[in-house]
């Protein structure tokens, strides 16, 4: 495996989709990890699995987490209702839609195959503007992982940077859309809302839903996917 090849978290999402297509821009063979992790928005898998289907992807492989390892969520707890209409609010506290160390498990799991493959580069499409709250998005924990990752594995130890590349972090709602653009992305094939139908048709209302659309109608663009 040469050392150009990235590992990327692919969740199925508008900015994991547009995170895979940066890193393709930048030269690098694509690795793709998805999680399924007992998500109530199961169906962003299968999205993620059209999105590889449709790219120049060497390996894309689908990891099952015990959802009982996250205790309560409400993206793993029908029981917790997702929250909805929140508006200005969003990004205030932390959300019930927080799934507690999400994104360091899936960040472990790419390391381990960074580190066994070769690879030095990993992607995640985290947003610190238009996000929901979750302490697991911002700059310092991206810095923190990139830190820890160089000081427990054999390639940090002989001397081979990891490097864990966050090319969103700073962007706007608006300017990944547009950044997935011009990159080409084909946002039908995309999922955002926490609590679509059995159809799979968005809420509008969730969190996820909100700042996706509010970023379509600021970058001019209509989105593509099917709202209910």
């Amino acid at each position: 495996m040469s050392n150009r090849s990235a590992i990327v978290l692919l969740s199925g999402g508008l900015d994991s989709a547009t995170t895979l297509e940066i890193a393709r821009s930048q030269g690098f063979e694509l690795l793709a990890l998805t999680f399924r992790y007992g998500q109530r928005h199961d169906m962003e898998v299968g999205c993620a699995e059209n999105i590889v289907r449709n790219a120049q992807v060497r390996e894309h492989r689908v990891i099952e987490l015990d959802p009982g390892v996250f205790g309560e969520s409400a993206l793993t707890s029908d029981e917790i209702p997702i929250p909805k209409g929140r508006g200005s609010s969003i990004g205030a506290g932390i959300p019930s839609t927080y799934v507690p160390a999400r994104n360091t498990l899936f960040l472990s799991y790419a390391l381990a195959w960074a580190d066994s493959c070769g690879a030095l580069d990993l992607f995640i499409g985290v947003n610190a503007v238009d996000y929901s709250g979750y302490p697991d998005c911002r700059p310092e924990y991206i810095e923190s992982f990139e830190r820890m990752a160089n000081l427990a594995t054999r390639s940090g130890v002989e001397g081979w940077k990891i490097t864990i590349h966050a090319p969103l972090i700073s962007l706007t709602k608006a300017e990944i859309v547009k950044k997935g653009m011009e990159l080409g992305v084909d946002f039908s094939l995309t999922t955002t809302c926490y609590d679509p139908d059995p159809a799979g048709a968005a809420c509008g209302e969730c969190d996820a839903c909100v700042l996706r659309l509010a970023g379509f109608e600021a970058a001019g663009v209509a989105d593509p996917i099917t709202y209910r």
